[in-house]
């Protein structure tokens, strides 16, 4: 019989690559080489007699034995880090490493001010913050923390408001204005060029609007398609069609007048921005002085002492 001990370094290979969908990007995170990576797999697989991951040439995925072994040592494994970092904490104070996973637009806006105030007070945790567009399970995928749309936190999480309440605008420049005229309502958008964004699971993201209890939801055309906000924004800037964006990605080019809005009255404010964190029993001393610090700049926003 296999021997059925395990270490935590091939718990966290199992994490890292099934996080990643790579071996080589997880063997980057985890600071080993894809060998190594690729020969810890293969050991642990050998010992629980099971195959974890289906391994092609272009693609790395759990098996369903794989994904039921991620659903259980998940969870389990951060209790182990917390516990760890805990008693390390004990006197020398917060250290370790915080993962957090926020959409990009919210890292700008919300959290990097919390985030830099946080690392002058804890000099001896680093923060590895990871945005993308993907809605992730923060505890699966190994993050302490996440940063998303209070609407999108799942109910089971503990949750702190940032304070910001998000809103869309849609923005071109004058030049575009001057030359194809200003949508007065949402579909107008139809006869006007669109840039459109494809999100991480392949469709197309549609345009939302609202005005006096009337939902539009939008498929607006283009000729350009594009997977990155930030490249929208670039392109909008050249005059070439419309963007639909978060209104603070976009708020200084408006105040600049380098970009104008359209349609503010169908796009008001949306539901605040929210960091959340699973209820852990023994939470590391990093995460307590995280959420505090959130908490504090909460208080310090809305008046109280």
């Amino acid at each position: 019989m296999a021997d059925p001990r395990l270490g935590l370094n091939e718990l966290e290979a199992v994490l890292a690559v099934a996080r990643r969908a790579s071996f080589r990007q997880a063997a980057i995170d985890l600071d080993v080489s894809t060998t190594a990576l690729s020969n810890t797999i293969a050991k642990l697989e050998a010992t629980l007699e099971t195959r974890l991951f289906n391994r092609t040439t272009r693609s790395v995925s759990l098996t369903e034995a794989g994904t039921m072994y991620l659903e259980q040592v998940g969870p389990a494994l951060q209790d182990v880090r917390a516990a760890l970092e805990a008693v390390r904490s004990y006197n020398a104070g917060p250290s370790g490493v915080l993962r957090i996973n926020a959409f990009a637009s919210a890292a700008r806006a919300a959290l990097l001010p919390l985030v830099l105030e946080f690392l002058r007070r804890y000099p001896k945790v680093h923060i590895d913050l990871v945005t993308e567009g993907r809605l992730v399970d923060i505890v699966a995928d190994g993050f302490d923390l996440g940063v998303r749309s209070a609407n999108l936190v799942p109910s089971d999480m503990i949750v702190i408001s940032l304070g910001l309440p998000q809103r869309y605008a849609v923005v071109g420049t004058p030049a575009y204005f001057d030359k194809n005229g200003r949508p007065r309502t949402p579909p107008d958008l139809l006869h006007h060029q669109c840039i459109r964004i494809r999100l991480p699971n392949g469709a197309i993201y549609p345009w939302h609007f609202e005005r006096e209890g009337e939902v539009t939801r939008l498929n607006v055309d283009g000729q350009l398609t594009l997977d990155e906000p930030g490249v929208a924004k670039t392109v909008v800037q050249e005059g070439v069609g419309l963007g639909f964006f978060m209104e603070q990605d976009v708020l200084g080019k408006i105040e600049a007048g380098q970009l104008e809005r359209v349609l503010e009255d169908w796009t008001p404010p949306r539901d605040n921005l929210c960091l959340y964190y699973p209820n852990r029993r023994n939470p590391s001393a990093a995460l307590k002085a995280f959420t505090t610090l959130a908490r504090a700049n909460l208080a310090s926003k809305d008046g109280i002492t």
